[in-house]
């Protein structure tokens, strides 16, 4: 059991219960996955950036990267169906909270002139979507070797079941959201 999770059934559980009255210990709220993706639109002229890409995302989560590949050509684009265009990860378990503890601990810290995050990265569901613009905040990219500087999405999955209680675990596990 990682730390952030002993933190999530010692203390924000019992909280949640009090907030919204939940009867049964399956209606409180959880994470379930963490989704992290890179999407590069260069990458249809230059492979090189895919490799680069898959490997420094494989660093940041712990866990080999897929590539993703075009579903539609797109001629505006110079786009071709089966082309590469990004990778992605999905994280569960000990390495969802792992991350997790990571993005809220060392790596949202290092943005520069961080001041929080906006709560409108919810979709309705209770899932939150982060965008960070410099994929360098992860502490274990070494600067000196990234080519280009990535842009990535961090979609945290939950079982809440509205806006409202998914931004509740959220703050309650430490994502520093806007006052």
């Amino acid at each position: 059991m990682t730390r952030l999770e002993k933190v999530y059934n010692e203390k924000v559980v019992p909280e949640l219960q009090k907030e919204y009255g939940y009867t049964s210990s399956m209606e409180i709220p959880r994470m379930t996955k963490i989704s992290l993706n890179i999407g590069l639109g260069a990458a249809s002229q230059n492979s090189k950036l895919i490799d680069a890409a898959v490997e420094e995302l494989t660093a940041i989560a712990g866990q080999k990267a897929v590539v993703t590949l075009a579903k539609k050509s797109i001629a505006q684009f110079k786009l071709r169906e089966g082309q590469p265009v990004g990778c992605r990860v999905t994280l569960r378990d000990d390495a969802m909270w792992d991350f997790y503890d990571k993005l809220v601990s060392f790596a949202l810290p290092r943005v520069r002139d961080f001041r929080g995050i906006p709560d409108r990265g919810f979709d309705g569901r209770g899932n939150f979507t982060l965008g960070i613009k410099e994929h360098t905040i992860f502490p274990e990219l070494d600067i000196d070797r990234v080519e280009l500087v990535k842009g990535m999405n961090v979609t945290v999955a939950t079982t809440a079941k509205t806006d409202k209680e998914g931004k509740t675990l959220l703050d309650l596990l430490g994502m520093p959201f806007k006052k």
